[in-house]
């Protein structure tokens, strides 16, 4: 006995130990992303249904310095995706629809301009309906209370993007359209379907349907970046996100919610399955995605995933059915996505943490072993170069960033989960380059190196006048701001990244193959800069 008191006494000390090392890792990740005093993110890692780490970070409202609670009620975009998307499931399951019904079955109207197009292409975004949230003309009714019908009246004589299963593109039309389909086949509102037939059935009693005008307790203020730091969001009528990206949740309600999905509540473990298949187009190419679920792994461990982006707010959310564990962010502000974040909580929450910045040291002749350009399946080529003991790669047209060696074959790129595996096969230098679950074949060939852009430095002063926010449409700005004799870039819902002077108006990035150019007056005035980016070309006027 007394041998198995101290046995059992060395287990919980070990668990314990095995906590606190998690819960330190933890903190000192969040800690780094959330300011104490800036907009903030509540945070819920949970094993076994189980939360393992519950916390909240910087603040849920500025103006009065109110601090983040775990308990803050965020809006959730397109995470609200998987509510429409089960409840589509749900409604199948009692022999109200099909998945291969087509769209005219519910809304007779509509031009599918000789497609044919099916629910379950609404689903995984392979319709080829041109995705409302697009068009600059739509953003300009942000304001604008709709109805459903009045939303799709306004997308559907658009050209359609493609044939249906061709492609996939993300697309919040098509969840415009399922919320309409849900309300057609149950004789409920889209609102009234959630909240009775899944808020009130699983006991989420703080999540609801947005509004902006009803108060709702424990609501967190969002915001969005400007020149001065953060204002109050933009103003979104939640009728326009609908079924797409109108709902509230918080991270105890999202845990309910996922082990829901986990015990098959809601929906049979068969319908559970179409939800996370990794669906391919008609050319047989995967797309990544299933109903309302992107599909991903970390480090081998197959995972389920989405992400929500709205006026003053970003979440993500992951879940690894094998371990069931689960990991979700909310955050009330855009320009600080929590996507990479919470994929790296999960993983260290799994026991599978991603590498550090630290590099494994290797020979001068190790490293030169992989240095080429290598031409990988998708047509992209990069190139793989040497210089003062590391190797650096560069995508063609793109930034030259650094590799860190995790073994002599194994690369990752800075703060990134991307990596390459370098090999020998069949006499030839292959890299296969790896972006978590998606998988790349490079062969090398006999291809150049390009030579780096050259950048010049301007004074501060020349640099300052480019100071402030440039709105490209309604709700998608690129706030400039700068800092001695560097400038930044920050685009609505993503970081922050330097740009570099090619001329005295003329600047590049080095993170993407993008240009920016800033336009004036004849007074030469700032009125507008030009964003140059994947054969684009989009002016944003000063504000």
């Amino acid at each position: 006995m007394k041998q198995l008191s101290l046995l059992l006494l060395f287990v919980f000390s070990t668990c314990v130990l095995h906590a606190q090392d998690l819960e330190s890792k933890l903190d000192a990740m969040f800690n780094a992303k959330y300011d104490a005093n800036s907009p903030g993110a509540t945070v819920l890692i949970a094993k076994d249904g189980k939360a393992i780490y519950r916390k909240a970070f910087g603040l849920a409202n500025l103006e009065l310095s109110v601090p983040m609670k775990p308990e803050n009620v965020l809006e959730i975009g397109s995470i609200t995706k998987q509510f429409t998307s089960v409840s589509i499931l749900m409604l199948m399951e009692e022999g109200k629809l099909s998945l291969q019904d087509k769209i005219t079955k519910f809304l007779p109207d509509y031009p599918t301009q000789g497609k044919t197009i099916t629910v379950h292409h609404l689903l995984n975004h392979t319709s080829g309906i041109k995705s409302y949230t697009g068009m600059q003309s739509f953003m300009e009714n942000a304001r604008k209370d709709m109805s459903p019908k009045e939303i799709i009246d306004f997308f559907k004589n658009e050209p359609m993007d493609f044939d249906p299963g061709t492609e996939y593109r993300y697309n919040n039309s098509a969840y415009i359209i399922l919320g309409y389909i849900i309300e057609e086949v149950s004789g409920m509102t889209y609102a009234d379907f959630v909240q009775k037939r899944i808020f009130d059935k699983l006991g989420m009693t703080n999540s609801t349907y947005g509004s902006k005008t009803k108060v709702v307790k424990n609501r967190a203020s969002g915001y969005q970046p400007n020149e001065n730091g953060y204002q109050n969001a933009n103003y979104l009528s939640m009728t326009l996100p609908y079924a797409g990206g109108s709902l509230m949740s918080c991270v105890d309600d999202m845990l309910k919610w996922q082990q829901a999905l986990h015990n098959n509540t809601l929906i049979s473990a068969k319908s559970k399955k179409l939800a996370s298949t990794n669906y391919k187009l008609n050319n047989g190419d995967p797309i990544y995605y299933g109903y309302g679920f992107s599909v991903d792994e970390i480090n081998g461990i197959s995972t389920i995933e989405h992400g929500g982006g709205i006026f003053g707010y970003t979440c993500y959310g992951v879940y690894a059915p094998s371990q069931d564990v689960y990991a979700i962010v909310l955050t009330n502000s855009n320009g600080n996505s929590p996507t990479d974040i919470t994929v790296a909580a999960a993983a260290v929450a799994l026991g599978k943490p991603f590498p550090g910045n630290e590099s494994l040291s290797l020979s001068e002749e190790q490293l030169k072993k992989w240095v080429g350009t290598y031409e990988f399946e998708d047509k992209t080529i990069r190139y793989v170069t040497y210089k003062d003991g590391s190797l650096y790669s560069q995508r063609e047209g793109s930034q030259i960033l650094k590799l860190n060696a995790v073994s002599p074959d194994n690369f990752y790129f800075e703060s990134s989960f991307t990596n390459y595996d370098f090999k020998v096969e069949n006499g030839e230098k292959v890299a296969y380059f790896n972006s978590r679950i998606r998988k790349n074949k490079g062969i090398e060939s006999d291809k150049k190196a390009p030579g780096a852009k050259k950048e010049i430095t301007l004074a501060a002063d020349v640099l300052k006048r480019y100071e402030g926010v440039y709105e490209l449409r309604p709700g998608f700005e690129i706030t400039v701001s700068t800092e001695g004799n560097q400038i930044f870039a920050q685009a609505t819902g993503q970081s922050q990244f330097e740009l570099f002077a090619e001329s005295e108006t003329k600047f590049f990035l080095k993170v993407i193959a993008a240009e920016v150019v800033f336009n004036l007056d004849d007074n030469k005035n700032v009125k507008s800069l030009t964003l140059y980016q994947g054969g684009q070309e989009i002016e944003g006027k000063k504000k």
